[in-house]
């Protein structure tokens, strides 16, 4: 399942939550009558929406049998999830998080970087965060930098300015 956002903390007094995004289609994703799923006690249980309003970009969703605070506080925390064939079809060249993650990174010269581990930012700058034998290297995920992705494939190739890799792993 893909996570399509968190959920921050219960907002007013009727079961309403606040929920922190994972999602690049919010106004898609989010709408009355929609089923997401979140993981509580080993179990997987579906929540149906039954109420949206943005907020400062971050929608305020009700789900139907949650109509009190108490309620709404017991899902603080918990993650909400979508089956990937929910999911839209991306224009190429556009990946979700999720394909990236665990895609070895090899540079153009065929040194290894690592494996993707997170995928950090928004559409409009993102960066890779890659697990590599020195420790965490963060490389901006660019055309100019980035020149092969085959999440398929789970391998991206990169051609870095010189230092980046060296700059960003941490010891």
């Amino acid at each position: 399942m893909a996570l399509v956002g968190r959920i921050a903390r219960p907002h007013g007094l009727r079961g309403q939550v606040i929920v922190n995004l994972e999602t690049d289609f919010p106004e898609e994703r989010f709408q009355p009558g929609a089923e997401l799923f979140v993981e509580r006690g080993g179990r997987v249980e579906p929540l149906t929406i039954t109420t949206v309003r943005f907020h400062r970009e971050r929608p305020v969703i009700g789900f139907r049998g949650i109509d009190a605070i108490d309620g709404a506080e017991t899902l603080a925390g918990l993650e909400l999830r979508v089956p990937l064939a929910a999911l839209a079809a991306l224009p190429d060249g556009v990946f979700y998080r999720h394909d990236l993650i665990g895609c070895r990174v090899e540079t153009t010269s065929g040194g290894t970087v690592g494996v993707v581990s997170d995928v950090e930012g928004s559409m409009s700058g993102s960066r890779l965060v890659i697990d590599g034998a020195a420790g965490e290297v963060l490389i901006p995920l660019a055309a100019e930098i980035c020149r092969e992705i085959d999440a398929a494939g789970k391998r991206i190739v990169i051609d870095p300015p010189e230092g980046l890799i060296d700059l960003n792993a941490k010891t």
